[in-house]
């Protein structure tokens, strides 16, 4: 009896975001897990500058760039940078042989926002994750909001701002926002992750900081009212038909679940599963595949939510649609302490980013206008 052919999994990593190397560490957490069995693993890496890296030793290559390079790069170079590697990745491909499919696990901008699906789109090749749509909107937390609001999800007060507001009337936008809302509030590029450039801002002086910096990352800025809330969050899986884990609280070692407190201090505590109520366990994994419908997510997401402390109240934060995917972070973690292990996770996931795909396939893509009507 024959042996079945492996699939090859293309695992692309790394990127041009500020998550680089929570990137690498997800990357490295899933290339250790997969079942070598099934799966034959591609590892792509794409530099700080958008090179494209396939081949031997890229993980390693990517880990050392890291090391020596622990800010991210930018410049003018990075266009024909990308042109000419997507040239030598093609070739490349051709004679290795095709992807069967592809696992991106780019957190954040130039990969979570719908850059790199658009680009597997083209090529035709299947991948975990979110579509194009989905990716982008997800990735843009004014937009998701948007989309929460109309489906009638709760999300908390909010209002954007352009970075050009910011930068020719900050007086217009602080007095916008101390008429609209009280201290605290919590200042945030709409686009990035990992809690990059998110200040909590207690008085004028720490909102015109927060926006200043929130600013450096996103051309649109959100100022969130601030709420004494706990951090719950869930995991779904599944493409129409998802599912949802048990929820996780994380209890931050600091004032709010700051980049430092997620991956510098290492002292942040992950209560799974979360202490809550039957109701509040129900109530959380429904509004979860809500918010997943909502955004037209498939293969996976982790949403996030605020439970205030004084009312009870329940409020949408964020989804993310490429959550944190290193061994020990919420989103397999919820699904071991659901009954699905890590290896058996990366096996599901694989097979809804092919059904996702054969799905798509019976999509007609021309139009006879000879029937016309």
């Amino acid at each position: 009896m024959s042996k079945q052919k492996k699939l090859r999994v293309g695992i692309i990593f790394g990127g041009q975001s500020g998550e680089h190397e929570v990137s690498l560490t997800s990357a490295r957490g899933i290339m250790d897990a997969i079942d070598k069995d099934k799966y034959e693993v591609v590892p792509i890496g794409i530099t700080r500058r958008g090179e494209w890296l396939a081949g031997e030793n890229v993980y390693q290559r990517l880990v050392d760039e890291a090391a020596g390079h622990p800010l991210l790069e930018g410049g003018p170079g990075r266009r024909a940078a990308v042109a000419e590697t997507v040239s030598s990745l093609v070739a490349w491909s051709r004679e290795t042989g095709r992807l069967d499919v592809v696992f991106p696990v780019l957190h954040g901008p130039f990969g979570e926002d719908g850059t790199v699906q658009g680009f597997l789109e083209l090529l035709g090749l299947p991948y975990v994750g979110a579509g194009v749509a989905a990716s982008a909107v997800g990735m843009d937390k004014a937009l998701a909001k948007d989309i929460f609001r109309a489906h009638g999800l709760p999300i908390v007060s909010h209002l954007v701002f352009l970075r050009r507001e910011w930068q020719t009337e900050p007086e217009a936008v602080v007095a916008t926002v101390e008429d609209t809302m009280p201290y605290p509030v919590f200042v945030k590029p709409a686009n990035m992750g990992s809690s990059v450039g998110i200040h909590k801002a207690r008085n004028r002086d720490e909102l015109v900081r927060g926006l200043t910096d929130a600013a450096r990352y996103d051309r649109k800025l959100i100022v969130e009212q601030g709420l004494e809330a706990r951090e719950i969050e869930v995991s779904v899986l599944g493409n129409d038909e998802p599912i949802a884990s048990v929820p996780g609280e994380i209890v931050p070692s600091r004032e709010f679940y700051s980049y430092a407190a997620k991956y510098l201090d290492n002292s942040s505590d992950l209560l799974i599963p979360a202490p809550l109520d039957r109701e509040y366990v129900n109530l959380f994994q429904q509004l979860a595949m809500m918010a997943f419908r909502a955004l037209d997510c498939a293969g996976m997401a982790r949403v996030d939510f605020l439970l205030e402390k004084s009312t009870g109240e329940v409020f949408v934060n964020e989804v993310n649609t490429i959550p944190g995917f290193t061994p020990i972070s919420m989103y397999p973690k919820l699904w071991e302490a659901s009954g699905i292990s890590y290896t058996e996770l990366i096996d599901r996931l694989i097979k809804l980013a092919l059904e996702r795909h054969r799905e798509k396939m019976q999509n007609q893509t021309f139009f006879d206008v000879s029937t016309a009507e």
